[in-house]
């Protein structure tokens, strides 16, 4: 084995029940490189580092794992780390109510005849947040930072374990551009010490920035390793080999017919949960007509989200003023059952703390806010139930052997196919979006994209909230940008894009 490669894997099989979920897949990355793996979910990315990382131990998989020059057979995550192996899961496993300094030496501890001495450890806390460049007081609490630190925070916890290979399993999904770019660069500094990191990530545009070699899954087996020094390597080329062919449009062609006004928004005020005198969301207004797919732009922190969420039944922040109205009469959505029974809904952003039980099966979630119309008296009907579920399983083309399987076995792009399952069986008029194709492949976003497309066909009013400007831009005929609360721009599709946009995103007041 070459002296530069410090990891090799070799015909690695693993399979749970009935399904066979890596095949003999080949996988080398070189010493002091950013290797980035991609593929469509459910291709095997986050498996086959499961089964590096020992989370899936030695004696559940098949084929060979060589890791800086020896063969390593890691039965717990404990062994990877003592090996130098950290991962890093795209849910981060920091705990909100202890501090950082906590955090970072959490299972780690060094201790004197069972003593911590705090002294020290904050002393390195502040040594290892200075090397991921995170200028926080180490005694602040988790929960009291946003996710773009608390990213730094897990990878200062690697450093803490003197890291050799790092593991990033989707690091930038939940972060803003400018927190996206940091971590970013501070990979960048991490490869120019030595260290070797593999990411997983469906932004391709940073995969293309970031990374010295890209090996690409699909269906379970390694298709091909680009490496990027050799150029000719841009997304075009990458969504191939993914999706096994040529993806000729990101977005799929849709020509809108926007009817009369559906919901309107007026002078809706609210203020922050935990602080009465701070307004989040400041006098919007906004309009969304049937048939039409209107867009939310802002930064991080311009109260997208809080907007969508206190208007669907006020389950977010204290409404200090504003009315919504519906074909032309004010409605009441005081709370969820309110909103819904108004005919809104809304997809929440992460799917998986808000949006699902990840107990639940498929039919139970499909069903779960619309239960009225399946229960006859205080029971649900079974039949109906499953016949219901089969219905979206089906129109929303949602990879399971049946309604009975667990959500939480899903991949993310279908995961995200049951939560708009579950919204569309209460039959709405206005569906708010918030996010909808985060942390989902190419080829599982363009099937979301032509579900929006047929909710807008179908006469529904439809309102996207995205982080990803383009996405906006390739699906909706309108654009509204907020910034610090405020709405300072209705921009036709015509009229948008990536730099008008932008500059509307950062203007404190309209106009």
């Amino acid at each position: 084995m070459a002296t530069d490669t410090i990891l090799s894997m070799r015909d690695i099989t693993k399979e749970f029940p009935g399904v066979r979920a890596l095949s003999d897949v080949r996988f080398d990355v070189h010493r002091g490189e950013i290797h980035s793996i991609c593929g469509e979910n459910g291709a095997g990315k986050s498996t086959l580092m499961k089964v590096l990382s020992g989370v899936h131990p030695h004696g559940t998989y098949s084929g060979e794992i060589h890791f800086d020059g020896e063969e390593v057979q890691f039965r717990t995550i404990r062994d990877s780390e003592k090996a130098g192996v950290v991962i890093i899961h795209q849910e981060l496993a920091l705990i909100p109510l202890l501090s950082i300094t906590e955090n970072l030496f959490l299972g780690n501890e060094d201790a004197n005849r069972g003593v911590i001495d705090w002294l020290d450890a904050r002393k390195r806390a502040v040594e290892l947040l200075d090397r991921v460049g995170l200028h926080e007081d180490p005694d602040t609490l988790v929960r009291d930072i946003g996710i773009g630190k608390q990213q730094l925070v897990e990878i200062a916890k690697a450093l803490a374990k003197d890291v050799k290979l790092l593991i990033l399993d989707e690091p930038t999904a939940a972060l803003n551009e400018g927190d996206s770019q940091n971590l970013l660069n501070l990979l960048g500094g991490l490869r120019d010490r030595g260290i070797t990191c593999i990411m997983i990530s469906h932004k391709l545009n940073e995969i293309e920035q970031i990374s010295d070699a890209i090996t690409i899954i699909r269906d379970g087996r390694t298709i091909e390793t680009l490496q990027v020094s050799e150029g000719a390597v841009d997304e075009d080329r990458i969504i191939r080999g993914m999706v096994g062919r040529d993806l000729d449009h990101r977005y799929p062609p849709h020509e809108s017919s926007p009817g009369e006004v559906l919901l309107e928004i007026r002078d809706w005020t609210v203020m922050h949960p935990a602080d009465p005198n701070r307004t989040v969301v400041d006098r919007a207004n906004l309009t969304v007509r049937r048939g039409e797919i209107v867009g939310l732009a802002g930064l991080m922190g311009a109260g997208r989200t809080e907007l969508a969420r206190s208007v669907f039944g006020e389950s977010w922040g204290s409404k200090r003023g504003g009315t919504l109205h519906k074909n032309g009469t004010e409605i009441k959505a005081r709370s969820v059952g309110e909103a819904i029974a108004a005919g809104l809904a809304y997809v929440t952003e992460d799917r998986k703390a808000l949006g699902l039980n990840l107990l639940d099966s498929i039919k139970v979630s499909v069903t779960a806010a619309g239960l009225r119309k399946i229960r006859r008296g205080l029971a649900v009907d079974d039949n109906a139930e499953v016949v219901a579920a089969e219905k979206y399983r089906t129109s929303l083309n949602i990879k399971a052997p049946s309604v009975e399987e667990g959500v939480s076995r899903l991949s993310g792009g279908n995961q995200q196919k049951v939560v708009l399952g579950k919204w569309m069986f209460t039959e709405p008029d206005v569906l708010i979006l918030d996010e909808p194709t985060r942390g989902i492949d190419v080829g599982a976003k363009y099937e979301i994209y032509e579900i929006i497309n047929q909710l807008a066909d179908s006469g529904r009013g439809v309102l996207v909230i995205s982080s990803e400007l383009p996405e906006l831009l390739g699906i909706c005929d309108r654009i509204y940008t907020l910034s610090a609360g405020v709405i300072t721009a209705d921009v036709p599709r015509a009229q948008a894009d990536q730099e008008v946009l932008m500059r509307y995103m950062t203007q404190r007041k309209a106009g």
